[in-house]
């Protein structure tokens, strides 16, 4: 099978996947230059882009450099990751994104809700408190997505309603309360602003929910026009691209993540779609054509 290249801009070069020149970024299997202005940067860590009809910006939520160690892919055969350059890791990022579009903000995911923590930081540089924030949209409920919701007791997002799907809130609603103490601390302070969705469901601003279990229960993704936001459907990017039968450790269900890894990657593939993921090196957009 021919290995894709990626198409987003890395500080340090993704092995032979990626390469960075004169300010473009250079799709090494075609040789198409790509026009580093299609993006914006406002600031370290923040990438606005228009994706069709939608805006959409990119908010790194670390503060310091991220790499997934090796440990993560415990099968990843070492020819592979020496043949791509990984001794040191795998670049990612903790991420969220804002989009804007029919005269609504939506931030998918928090990220951490560290200390040092980014996000906040991002949304002031663009003029916009948490109180601007007109829709929350999860992809799961981790606590590098959901961490950045709470400051101690008290809800960050004032005015936003919360979208998450059924099927991840039921999973961990049933999980012992030493692993899902968070969730529902988070939850609880979020309730009266909840809306629990299936798959399928077509939310505001045209966003739909799609189907991605296997990380999690209820992992969900979520497109919007020609932007697919892909949550945690790879943890390392210049590695599961190569072999999307790889798997982090965090998968709950690696069966199941390797089928939707698969099936999204194509289906982005066919669609010509922009994704956006929140552990995608930075900053985290991704094209495969």
């Amino acid at each position: 099978m021919k290995r894709r290249t990626l198409n987003i801009g890395l500080s340090i070069a993704l092995a032979s996947s990626l390469m960075a020149c004169s300010g473009n970024i250079k799709k090494q299997d075609t040789g198409e230059m790509i026009p580093a202005d299609t993006m914006t940067t406002v600031m370290e860590g923040i990438q606005t882009k228009h994706v069709g009809h939608v805006k959409v910006t990119w908010l790194k939520d670390n503060a310091e450099k991220r790499l997934m160690p090796l440990e993560l892919f415990g099968n990843a055969p070492q020819t592979l990751v020496d043949s791509l350059h990984l001794q040191a890791g795998v670049p990612s990022s903790v991420s969220a994104f804002l989009v804007e579009t029919e005269g609504l903000r939506i931030l998918f995911d928090t990220g951490m809700g560290a200390s040092d923590s980014q996000l906040l930081p991002g949304l002031k540089s663009l003029g916009l408190s948490p109180t601007d924030i007109n829709y929350l949209y999860l992809t799961h409920f981790h606590g590098d997505h959901i961490g950045g919701m709470m400051k101690g007791d008290s809800a960050v997002f004032p005015n936003a309603q919360i979208y998450a799907s059924k099927a991840e809130f039921d999973a961990w609603m049933t999980m012992p309360e030493s692993k899902n103490a968070q969730v529902v601390r988070t939850i609880n302070a979020y309730k009266d602003r909840l809306h629990l969705m299936a798959f399928g469901d077509t939310l505001p601003g045209g966003v739909i929910a799609m189907e991605a279990t296997g990380h999690t229960p209820g992992h969900t993704i979520y497109q919007i026009g020609k932007l697919l936001i892909a949550g945690d459907l790879m943890h390392g990017a210049a590695l599961q691209l190569a072999d999307p039968t790889l798997c982090a450790s965090y998968d709950m269900d690696s069966k199941t993540a390797i089928k939707k890894r698969q099936q999204y990657l194509q289906y982005a593939r066919d669609n010509n779609l922009t994704m956006a993921g929140m552990h995608f090196p930075e900053p985290a957009f991704l094209s495969l054509n």
